[in-house]
């Protein structure tokens, strides 16, 4: 079977996209088609697998398939790049356009010099901050800086959704991080039933941050939207920034700008690009 695909990165976390405007694939293979496409030695090589498909509800619609095969409900660098597809390939002609993910319906704008896209800004909604919606198990409410005990080291836990969760951890220097460490383990620990991308990140200043992420399903990758949007969210609950900011991430990729507005909305701003198209043979 001959699939044709294109290869894009935002800030180099990047995925191989099927435009399912132009073909469709069966529902039992995308699983096992995303762990061959990821795998850098007999695939392509990405951290994942993302479709780009007609919606009855948005203007385009994304499904996103981790690295081990699993289906994630939401993908920040993801949005930016399927938005940037779908506005030069002519999937949507306007400048503002929806895009229905398994998690919610976002808005995306589009910045453009001659017909392509230069730099795309996320509205990624409202973040979910009770416990049942991470979902981590213990009483209800808000975990802020909450202690947390793993590997006999007794760190603080801030959770945020993103549409997808995210457990971020502040450290005093990023470079010495626990990431490869401790990422694996509490993304699988029983206290996360359903599994938690892991942050740890680095106050620089009240509108800069440094940020590391370990990602459910896919493990350490050059950055993480969402997880970048759920760090300034923990950061301004932990009382490090403010809201109505323009936030600096700084991710091992590049880097973010990142705003949680007083309306209690997230937006997302950054670059996406295309790395090559091509046709993968899919052996069945």
């Amino acid at each position: 079977m001959k699939i044709p695909f294109t290869k894009m990165h935002g800030l180099g976390n990047n995925y191989i996209y099927l435009d399912l405007f132009q073909f469709e694939i069966a529902e039992d293979l995308l699983s096992p088609l995303a762990k061959k496409v990821s795998n850098v030695h007999t695939g392509i090589g990405s951290d994942g697998l993302i479709l780009i498909h007609p919606s009855n509800v948005a203007d385009v619609g994304m499904r996103i398939f981790n690295r081990d095969g699993s289906e994630g409900k939401n993908c920040g660098n993801g949005l930016r790049c399927v938005a940037k597809y779908a506005y030069e390939q002519g999937i949507v002609q306007q400048k503002n356009f929806r895009i229905e993910t398994k998690a919610n319906i976002v808005d995306a704008e589009v910045r453009v010099t001659n017909r392509e896209v230069e730099e795309v800004t996320i509205n990624m909604g409202q973040p979910e901050l009770m416990r049942s919606s991470i979902p981590m198990i213990g009483d209800e409410g808000e975990v802020v800086a909450e202690t947390f005990i793993v590997n006999d080291k007794e760190l603080n836990v801030t959770t945020v959704s993103m549409g997808n969760p995210h457990a971020i951890f502040f450290v005093e220097s990023i470079e010495n991080a626990p990431l490869y460490e401790l990422g694996p383990i509490i993304e699988k620990d029983e206290r996360f039933p359903e599994g938690v991308n892991v942050e740890f990140v680095e106050m620089v200043s009240k509108t800069e941050l440094n940020f590391r992420v370990w990602e459910r399903g896919s493990g350490v990758t050059e950055a993480c939207g969402t997880g970048a949007c759920a760090a300034v969210v923990a950061a301004i609950l932990n009382g490090y920034m403010n809201r109505n900011t323009k936030i600096c991430v700084h991710l091992s990729g590049g880097d973010l700008f990142v705003t949680w507005d007083s309306k209690g909305l997230v937006w997302m701003t950054g670059g996406a690009e295309i790395i090559a198209s091509g046709i993968y043979s899919l052996n069945q």
